[in-house]
């Protein structure tokens, strides 16, 4: 009967102390002081500027004429075979003629406006700039806080208010300083 005392006695004590070790309440302690942690940090922020620019557009669209390269050619043509001596000769100015006076016709009539025309229009621009500026923003408290009279601190996120939650654990200051053996 004394063995099943002891060992049912050292049991309870055994499962107070475990109990005590894993047992974890909660409390408010109250915030003595909580200052800002605060960090630099460089902000961008894009700007956008418009303006309106004139630009030089070409239309290759268009109606393209033949007439002033035929024109010419016809013209170049006759002018050569008036300056011909010889049959011969009179052949060769007559091509020679005529191709000079195409190609004179051709450059004529792109001056003209005849292929090609050129025009101006309004046309909006746009370019994105970076505006940059330091700005200190708060990354977190250091709070000072007093628990059953004794001071502590710690870092949060967030400011506590008045009050921090605290965890409060139970850890027996004395084990058994005599472990005795059981039989079973």
């Amino acid at each position: 009967m004394k063995t099943t005392l002891a060992i049912l006695t050292a049991g309870v004590l055994m499962s107070g102390i475990a109990f005590a070790k894993h047992n974890k309440q909660y409390d408010y302690a109250k915030v003595i002081e909580a200052e800002p942690i605060t960090k630099h940090i460089r902000i961008s922020t894009p700007r956008q500027e418009c303006w309106d620019e004139e630009v030089v557009r070409y239309d290759h669209s268009g109606y393209r004429s033949a007439t002033p390269t035929l024109l010419g050619s016809v013209i170049g043509g006759a002018i050569g075979n008036e300056l011909g001596h010889h049959k011969d000769a009179k052949r060769a100015g007559v091509v020679v003629g005529a191709l000079l006076g195409g190609s004179i016709g051709r450059d004529l009539g792109h001056r003209a406006g005849g292929q090609g025309g050129k025009y101006y229009t309004t046309e909006q621009v746009c370019k994105t700039y970076q505006d940059y500026h330091d700005e200190e923003r708060i990354v977190g408290y250091h709070v000072l806080y007093k628990y059953r009279g004794e001071v502590y601190s710690t870092e949060t996120e967030n400011h506590p208010g008045d009050r921090i939650k605290v965890r409060v654990s139970v850890i027996p200051v004395e084990e058994f300083s005599h472990p005795q053996r059981y039989r079973y």
